[in-house]
């Protein structure tokens, strides 16, 4: 075989692996989808997003060829970087803290069995315990998505892609969510990062 045909053999395996991949960027620091705004992006390579507002806060629909998801967001966030417009990547449209509800829909499980795997009457034990709103008066209780999904997995509830997803998805915003702090208050950011680190060394 010439190393041409080795070249576009590889090429063509390469492109079987990419997949489309369907996420919403919400953004910051604009505050009108003007059409010079909107060509920007599309020129910096947001060709494969539908710009919108909603209440007062603009975000863009992606639908992105990637080899994961997490390849996909991560190459949106930097083509919005790139259009050079003010406009930051505030998250992804995607929430890590997810009620009893909202897991079942995930899943397609109905909420009465969802409960059940919590309580352990149902399905293998050992559910994840939530991660918010635990107190007694507080609502319902949050659970962190990625535990979740990490429990999911171990019992072949869902596959290692969507643990994967879960966990990049979930970072990604941590991230995000810090550089926009770092922002917008700086200096305590920069205290709690400091008096925090300290204390995990």
């Amino acid at each position: 075989m010439s190393a041409l045909s080795k070249r576009n053999g590889t090429a063509r395996n390469k492109k079987k692996t990419l997949k489309e991949h369907d996420f919403t960027l919400v953004l910051s620091g604009i505050t009108e989808l003007t059409r010079e705004v909107q060509d920007a992006l599309f020129q910096s390579g947001c060709d494969d997003a539908t710009p919108s507002m909603r209440c007062g806060r603009p975000f863009l629909t992606f639908t992105r060829a990637a080899p994961a998801l997490k390849d996909a967001i991560l190459s949106a966030i930097s083509d919005v970087k790139k259009a050079n417009i003010g406009a930051e990547v505030l998250r992804i449209d995607i929430c890590d803290l997810v009620s009893q509800s909202a897991i079942a829909h995930r899943i397609g499980r109905t909420r009465q069995l969802v409960h059940q795997y919590i309580t352990g009457e149902r399905g293998p034990g050992e559910f994840p315990p939530p991660a918010c709103n635990v107190s007694d008066h507080a609502d319902s209780p949050l659970w962190y998505w990625c535990d979740v999904a990490l429990w999911l997995y171990q019992n072949d509830m869902i596959t290692e892609e969507s643990l994967r997803d879960a966990q990049a998805v979930s970072l990604i915003n941590d991230v995000l969510e810090l550089n926009h702090q770092k922002k917008t208050e700086p200096k305590l950011t920069k205290e709690v990062l400091e008096f925090i680190g300290s204390r995990l060394k």
